[in-house]
């Protein structure tokens, strides 16, 4: 399979990942004195692997792009690596919020599945978890200005995953996978800077 890439694109593709590493730092920092042991081991592995998941993709584009090599496994891996690491983060924010411990002992090893509507139903969760509880957590903290970025954020990963799933091989599909997925990007960090800057460090549950 032949694939429309340039390594301006796979450069590209680097910086979503970075902005996503921005808001995940954010996150950790301000949420670690608020989640039990098991709750952030559970949000700091998932948000690790969707990063990682993020950073192997773009490295594989890169690659393939600059005629270097075509490292399949890096975008085969992707889907399974970061839909697991959604639902991890996904569940820890709700273990923050609800501080149940039953619900991570039940997920704390998960079984290994093989097809895409498995690891898309745990994005979908997982991001809809992460989003939901943010949204929860600015309108506590008064500042519900911010529970549209989060709204906004879940549906533009969503329209970025049902891109994905298109499997288009263009560079002009390619494209507008990207821009979308820097958009996601862009309104996550939007709203947990917003979060940030409200004072959630020191906010009490």
């Amino acid at each position: 399979m032949t694939y429309e890439f340039t390594v301006l694109m796979g450069l590209v593709d680097f910086i979503p990942v970075l902005l996503f590493a921005v808001s995940m730092v954010l996150m950790q920092r301000d949420l670690y004195n608020k989640m039990p042991k098991y709750s952030f081991a559970c949000f700091a592995a998932g948000t690790i692997n969707i990063l990682i998941s993020g950073f192997l993709k773009a490295l594989w584009k890169t690659l393939y792009a600059a005629g270097l090599c075509d490292f399949q496994v890096l975008n085969t891996m992707f889907l399974p690596t970061q839909s697991l690491g959604f639902l991890l983060a996904g569940l820890g924010i709700i273990l923050m919020l609800t501080n149940r411990k039953k619900a991570a002992l039940s997920l704390a090893a998960p079984p290994v599945f093989s097809g895409s509507i498995v690891f898309i139903s745990m994005m979908v969760l997982g991001l809809g978890a992460i989003c939901s509880c943010l949204g929860i957590l600015a309108a506590r903290m008064k500042k519900k200005g911010l529970i549209p970025i989060f709204v906004l954020c879940f549906f533009t990963y969503m329209a970025m995953g049902y891109l994905g799933s298109r499997d288009s091989n263009t560079a002009a599909a390619n494209w507008l996978e990207q821009g979308v997925n820097t958009l996601g990007q862009v309104l996550l960090l939007w709203g947990v800077l917003g979060l940030h800057r409200a004072g959630l460090r020191d906010y009490r549950l």
